[in-house]
């Protein structure tokens, strides 16, 4: 793929991300992670705070009018998991081997447990504010990390393998386009 159509499919799996937040899906297994990791990896740099700025506005719309819950400070740290997401995708412009993309999926994955479920203590009333408190919260949200972990994979490895696939068929196609019937 040219370098444009790989900027345009970093917007078009930040979009994917927002959308595919509002239908029905099972909970936390979603795009969001690996969609940051590729626009930070693929997008335009200048244009880095697009895909945050989305995001965020789609957690304002889900907290507030979906969900009905108050809005609280714990979103800022959500919102600054995505940039880290982001920042972390942009390591993998030069450097973007299976192991190190995947790697990095999972780095976001326990990254977001650790940093959402603390957020969640701290913001809320329903734990406890002591350390057996804090346990309980992290204990509640392994399922949602099963989750997590399964989607940042599944979604990182195809959206980085998007490009290279499309590639591959269109060399393919080329090549068998050569050929001149006898």
């Amino acid at each position: 793929m040219l370098p444009f159509e790989v900027i345009i499919l970093a917007y078009v799996f930040i979009l994917f991300a927002v959308v595919f937040r509002f239908i029905p899906h099972p909970m936390a297994f979603t795009p969001v992670g690996a969609a940051l990791l590729f626009f930070g990896a693929r997008g335009p740099r200048r244009q880095i705070l697009v895909p945050l700025a989305l995001l965020a506005a789609s957690d304002v719309i889900l907290t507030t009018m979906v969900y009905r819950y108050p809005f609280s400070w714990d979103h800022f740290v959500t919102w600054a998991w995505y940039a880290g997401m982001l920042w972390l995708g942009t390591s993998l412009k030069q450097n973007a081997g299976a192991l190190r993309i995947l790697g990095s999926a999972l780095a976001g994955s326990v990254s977001f447990f650790l940093l959402s479920n603390f957020a969640v203590w701290a913001a809320w009333d329903m734990y406890p504010r002591t350390a057996g408190g804090l346990l309980t919260c992290y204990g509640a949200g392994v399922p949602f990390f099963r989750h997590a972990v399964a989607g940042d994979l599944l979604f990182t490895a195809a959206m980085f393998a998007t490009p290279v696939v499309v590639h591959a068929v269109s060399e393919w196609r080329q090549k068998s386009g050569d050929h001149i019937a006898a």
